[in-house]
């Protein structure tokens, strides 16, 4: 699903240029043909924005796309919050501090490319224990990392 809504056509391009069959999140509340539709997809296209929390929920594994082009990454801790166990790339500067302690913390998983992300979440999905030890130490993670806000507030109550 990509994160910045002028990517929707583009990335339904793509796939279908690979053969694949599309669903757009956007067409879900259609007609019965289009649930059929989205039932026989090849690749649901998360195009809605503000559901995150649904994608992550629905996953088994979450590849942080942005962190495999230099692009900086992307909030890992959401998806860990969701139970969705995170295979990042190499490109994390945006979230340097959570990607090493959620790496550390056994929440996520560092590899070199898409190639190895793809083959680290399938070695994952069909390893049951490990998938369930994954979602444990994300969910324990973002538990750590909650209150951010709250203790940023706290830090600027003093200059209020």
């Amino acid at each position: 699903m990509p994160r910045h809504p002028q990517r929707f056509d583009e990335v339904q391009a793509q796939a279908e240029q690979l053969g694949l069959r599309v669903s757009r999140r956007s067409a879900w509340p259609g007609s019965p043909a289009d649930h059929q539709a989205a039932l026989q997809a090849d690749l649901w296209l998360g195009d809605s924005l503000g559901e995150m929390a649904l994608y992550y929920g629905l996953g088994d594994v979450a590849l942080l796309g942005g962190s495999f082009a230099p692009l900086g990454g992307q909030n890992l801790i959401e998806a860990a919050a969701c139970g969705c166990p995170v295979i990042m790339g190499p490109h994390t500067f945006n979230f340097a501090e959570a990607a090493e302690l959620a790496q550390a913390e056994g929440a996520a998983q560092r590899v070199a490319d898409m190639p190895e992300a793809v083959q680290a979440a399938l070695v994952l999905v069909n390893d049951p224990p490990a998938l369930a030890q994954a979602v444990a130490c994300g969910l324990a993670f973002a538990a750590r990392n909650r209150g951010a806000t709250d203790r940023t507030l706290e830090a600027l109550r003093a200059y209020l």
